[in-house]
């Protein structure tokens, strides 16, 4: 059973090769297995590429095996009609598209596999292009508000600065009728005479400003404290969306950039790994000695072919023999007086029909 089911996968004629030796029908069941687990290989692989897509195990699993059946065809395609010839060099010629297409096969095959035999190493080099991505999204973000809240931060700044600059002012006023009052400064007199209430007038007058100026001031700053905080809650909340857009960056395309930036060499030797299963179908019948089975299919094929070149030629002496024996007939025809006056009274009624509806178009033009 398992014997037929590789001989199947070979693509070879099953019933040419029962009639051949045991030998010639095992090397057949092992070019059959290495297309049926080449294609095993294709379908694990394109399940988990497109898994990293769909983020869904049923829609990769079936996609992973119209990939697998695809992969199965072409290989059982290029090694069924691979024919071994007598020179070497046309045998060569004739499997180079083959091969070329068998190393294209084998490169998209194993790319999956790469991903997922290294996945530790490509999530942290994905984890460390997350984290850039996240600093450079946050600055990024931080710039676009940046003229608001230094706007906004100024304004407060210069609010604050007129405050204090009245309370300076008022704190002098307060030490001048203080000092006038002790005697210590102004005209030195103690006591609260008229300079003295000329200063502490001006004091309370100053006072009263500052009062003012901090119930508006503070105000505003209360206001624009509100709408920095509000600002600051819009940058939080736009790097706080655009995180899980981040978070997802491990698709297929982001795995692949970042096998390649890891060494080369262990990829490599995967590749090469896939590339001798793919080939090796190809390669086996290259270097294997023309068997049994050949030599039962060039038998059919040159039969066939002898078959089809007899029967063209026939077909064509046909077609020249009865060429001959009309041009003979009709030779001999043109000879005999009977058909000539048949042909002579022919045309001589047509003619008289043509001339009288001539005359009678003629007629109705007029």
């Amino acid at each position: 059973m398992l014997k037929q089911f590789f001989i199947i996968c070979s693509g070879a004629d099953q019933d040419i090769l029962e009639g051949c030796s045991k030998g010639e029908q095992t090397k057949y069941v092992g070019i059959g297995a290495t297309v049926f687990f080449t294609a095993v290989m294709a379908f694990i692989a394109s399940s988990y590429a497109l898994f990293t897509v769909f983020d869904n195990v049923y829609p990769s699993l079936f996609f992973g095996l119209i990939w697998a059946l695809l992969i199965f065809n072409l290989d059982r395609f290029i090694v069924s009609t691979i024919r071994k010839r007598d020179r070497i060099g046309r045998e060569i010629l004739q499997a180079t598209p083959r091969i070329l297409l068998a190393v294209i096969i084998a490169i998209v095959i194993s790319k999956p596999l790469e991903i997922k035999i290294f996945e530790k190493e490509i999530n942290t080099v994905l984890l460390k292009e997350k984290n850039a991505m996240a600093l450079q999204n946050k600055k990024e973000v931080a710039n676009y508000f940046k003229s608001d809240l230094d706007k906004n931060k100024a304004e407060i700044e210069q609010l604050q600065l007129a405050i204090t600059t009245k309370e300076k002012e008022v704190n002098n006023y307060y030490e001048t009728y203080i000092a006038e009052a002790e005697g210590t400064a102004g005209t030195k007199k103690l006591g609260k005479g008229p300079v003295f209430k000329e200063k502490i007038a001006k004091h309370d007058l100053a006072k009263a400003e500052l009062d003012s100026l901090q119930v508006r001031n503070r105000t505003r700053i209360a206001e624009l404290n509100t709408t920095a905080t509000s600002i600051q809650t819009d940058l939080d909340k736009k790097i706080t969306e655009s995180q899980p857009i981040i978070d997802g960056f491990d698709g297929l395309m982001a795995r692949i950039n970042a096998l390649n930036k890891l060494p080369w060499l262990p990829s490599f030797f995967i590749m090469l790994l896939f590339l001798a299963i793919e080939t090796s179908p190809i390669i086996a019948k290259l270097l294997s000695t023309k068997g049994e089975y050949d030599f039962k299919i060039e038998d059919q094929e040159t039969a066939l072919q002898a078959t089809i070149e007899q029967d063209k030629y026939q077909r064509e002496l046909l077609v020249k023999t009865s060429a001959t024996i009309h041009d003979k007939i009709y030779e001999d025809l043109a000879q005999d007086k009977s058909i000539y006056d048949l042909q002579r009274k022919n045309a001589t009624e047509l003619l008289k029909l043509q001339s009288n509806n001539f005359l009678e178009k003629q007629k109705q033009t007029l």
